[in-house]
């Protein structure tokens, strides 16, 4: 038995090390973060005409989606699923909980809970994305205009800004061949064959001896 987990953990090492960022990769990540931020910022500069103190469509929950999906890529956290809906999600429940439960008097109440109740509802339905914590605090302590948005906040930025991240995620993290994105329908079969495989080598050699 001890044979056993040794080389189920032989065989696990084998595939992060395969699928671990090489020095080329960590340009692709550069490259990757640099032209999804940059392509939202223009689609606010020439498409929405907005000025430079008018920067909606940058909240800070992108630089973390952005962290995921080109330098962390084969997380389950960083898929497209998770990324999308974790944050459409968060987005609901972050103007949500502001119109229903926002008060002067406790003004602490409306983030707490849209926090909460946005890592709750992410957990449920299998899209839990950390940077929807922060999609769903920033409709409620954001900006005037942006909680001024109501539930355009959801389409514009958040659904535009994520949108912009995984078409970006798709192109960069593909042209690598050390990269597959989405990572969890291909790789974690590998794994799973690879540990069948050995499972079924291991009780082939005990059987023999």
């Amino acid at each position: 038995m001890k044979k056993l987990k040794r080389g189920i953990q032989k065989v696990k090492m084998i595939a992060y090390k395969e699928t671990s960022h090489q020095p080329i990769d960590n340009l692709w990540s550069f490259c990757g973060a640099f032209i999804g931020i940059a392509t939202i910022g223009l689609i606010q500069q020439y498409f929405y005409h907005l000025e430079r103190e008018d920067q909606l469509f940058f909240i800070g929950a992108f630089g973390a989606s952005s962290v995921l999906l080109f330098s962390a890529s084969n997380s389950p956290l960083a898929q497209p699923r998770n990324t999308l809906f974790g944050g459409l999600l968060s987005a609901i429940i972050g103007v949500l909980t502001y119109k229903v439960f926002y008060m002067e008097d406790f003004i602490w109440l409306s983030p707490a809970l849209s926090v909460a109740l946005a890592i709750l509802v992410m957990q449920y339905t299998k899209t839990l994305h950390p940077p929807g914590g922060a999609i769903a605090l920033i409709a409620n302590i954001g900006s005037d205009e942006i909680k001024e948005m109501g539930f355009f906040y959801v389409f514009n930025p958040v659904f535009t800004g994520l949108m912009v991240l995984l078409l970006v995620a798709l192109l960069f993290n593909n042209i690598s061949k050390n990269r597959i994105y989405p990572y969890r329908e291909v790789e974690i079969r590998k794994l799973k064959y690879f540990e069948k495989l050995l499972l079924w080598n291991l009780k082939n050699t005990n059987s023999k001896e």
